[in-house]
């Protein structure tokens, strides 16, 4: 009688984007230009903040915050993937996929927490202005920072469990470019009913709460705008919660429909996956400058003084 044994994996062979070479080289091209402006771009935004005094404000603590997690959430992801653009054998360990998972939850969750915290920032700047700075003290904000990166944390921890205490025999074939926890469970031997609903539940937590945290957030702000008696002040407000609420919907719209939606095609799912995971993280510093004067500001700053140190 034959018997096949199936050892567990200890390695996963990622298929990524595409197979055909020629388009590998192109993704390779376009890829890398995106990670160098996402680099350079997320760099920038916090050499500033934290450079210059007039963005020391808590909106600009908080958006040093999300570029830092842009920043690792990228790096965590794209380099490898650049790599396996090149090379015929695109695997990685099981430790290290499970690794790039953990990472890769952790910058994430803390970015969806940090956009909640950053749209009640704008709630109480703009519907409460005169107690604004008697409650968003330093302390808070980092209390408020922290709790972040502790939810993203946590967060991650449960969905790595539930994703790898699964046990993979035979099959190592990931259908995607990096390790994410819908195209590893793709690949489970046993029941993954239980890690699927772990999470959803997770989603729910670190998804769809911040969401509501937003809506009710910017449902307030826009009945105070609206009250505005000066079209200067409207104008104002909404110019400083336009970008904002760019990045939101840009960020939690692909979100969403990776983790909280009924399962996608294979392909849909992975070009979602690009857009968050690679083209997003460089869109953030650019909506965040190009719309804001304050930032705008003090890039010129910046560039003078360079000007005046080679003088």
């Amino acid at each position: 009688m034959n018997q096949t044994t199936h050892f567990r994996v200890t390695e996963f062979l990622l298929l990524g984007l595409s197979d055909d070479p020629k388009i590998q080289l192109l993704l390779f091209i376009l890829v890398l230009g995106v990670y160098l402006v996402t680099v350079l771009g997320n760099l920038l935004l916090i050499f500033l903040v934290l450079t210059d005094t007039q963005l020391h404000t808590p909106m600009y603590f908080f958006l040093c915050n999300l570029s830092t997690a842009d920043l690792f959430f990228s790096t965590n992801i794209v380099p490898q993937a650049l790599v396996h653009m090149l090379s015929k054998r695109k695997v990685i360990s099981f430790i290290g996929c499970a690794a790039q998972l953990l990472l890769f939850l952790i910058f994430g969750c803390t970015q969806c927490a940090l956009l909640a915290v950053m749209s009640y920032d704008r709630y109480l700047a703009i519907c409460d202005p005169m107690h604004y700075s008697l409650i968003m003290t330093g302390r808070l904000c980092c209390l408020l920072s922290l709790g972040c990166w502790i939810s993203g944390f946590l967060v991650s921890i449960v969905d790595t469990t539930f994703t790898l205490h699964l046990p993979y025999q035979g099959d190592n074939k990931i259908s995607h470019f990096f390790c994410e926890a819908p195209a590893i469970l793709a690949i489970a031997s046993g029941d993954t009913h239980s890690s699927k609903m772990a999470i959803f539940l997770m989603g729910v937590v670190i998804l769809l709460a911040p969401v509501s945290l937003i809506l009710v957030s910017y449902g307030s702000i826009i009945v105070t705008v609206i009250r505005m008696k000066t079209a200067s002040g409207r104008l104002k407000a909404f110019s400083t919660c336009g970008s904002h609420l760019l990045v939101v919907i840009l960020f939690y719209g692909t979100g969403i429909m990776t983790y909280m939606t009924p399962k996608s095609s294979k392909e849909q799912g992975k070009l979602v996956s690009v857009f968050y995971a690679v083209i997003n993280p460089m869109l953030n510093p650019l909506i965040y400058s190009l719309r804001n004067k304050d930032v705008k500001r003090a890039f010129r700053n910046a560039t003078n003084r360079g000007k005046i140190c080679k003088l």
